[in-house]
């Protein structure tokens, strides 16, 4: 949110019924002239719109304490901030405040809106003096998330939106493994190259081919 670097709803995604109103058919796929989403499980959620998003947190909704992110019409919980994932987050970014070329901009927890979504990723790196609140996606020179207990969440919905979005380079580091899943090659269907790269390996940027990562040289344990 534009006040908060971090922001959620209290009480979550706000699920609809499982049957709709009184005179709306079972296929109807929207509630009144309102659109929803589609949970795995089948049941329709309404779904909310960027404009909505930020208006609730102007009303006073969200507290610094939230931490929620809009993703593709879903208010989404933020995971807690974890021992392990502070850790290697910590390291990750010592490595990129001293080896980052000056002509980049590294922005931390940016509360950045896309494509009609709000998400907070771990690291957004830019241009030198790009906005990291609305950058476009195809601008965004490298993205890095780091997931403990969010890996299905930053491997899932996130990619498929960092990819129809048109993000070029998008890293996962699992905070556990130090493993880490790069995806490259973005489309509408999602990426199209996913390759998980063993700590012990270096990563290298593919749009800033000078910086190289290589998580094992980090003394994480």
């Amino acid at each position: 949110m534009a006040t908060s670097r971090r922001k959620v709803l209290a009480g979550g995604y706000g699920a609809t019924e499982d049957r709709p109103p009184p005179g709306m058919s079972e296929d109807a796929g929207a509630y009144g002239s309102r659109a929803t989403t589609q949970a795995a499980e089948g049941i329709p959620r309404l779904r909310w719109t960027l404009e909505e998003f930020e208006r609730l947190g102007e009303l006073g909704v969200f507290t610094e304490e939230d931490r929620v992110e809009l993703i593709d019409g879903e208010l989404v919980p933020m995971s807690p901030k974890g021992n392990r994932h502070e850790l290697v987050r910590g390291a990750i970014l010592n490595c990129l405040r001293r080896n980052l070329p000056n002509e980049y901009d590294l922005h931390v927890e940016p509360g950045w809106r896309l494509a009609g979504s709000y998400c907070e990723p771990d690291f957004l790196i830019g241009a030198a003096g790009c906005n990291p609140t609305t950058v476009a996606p195809a601008e965004v020179t490298l993205l890095i998330e780091v997931a403990d207990t969010s890996f299905k969440k930053d491997s899932g919905p996130k990619s498929s939106l960092y990819a129809r979005a048109g993000v070029r380079d998008y890293w996962v580091v699992n905070a556990r493994s130090l493993t880490t899943r790069i995806y490259r090659q973005p489309s509408a269907k999602g990426y199209g190259s996913k390759v998980n790269v063993r700590p012990t390996v270096a990563l290298v940027s593919l749009l800033i081919p000078a910086f190289q990562l290589r998580l094992a040289d980090l003394a994480i344990g």
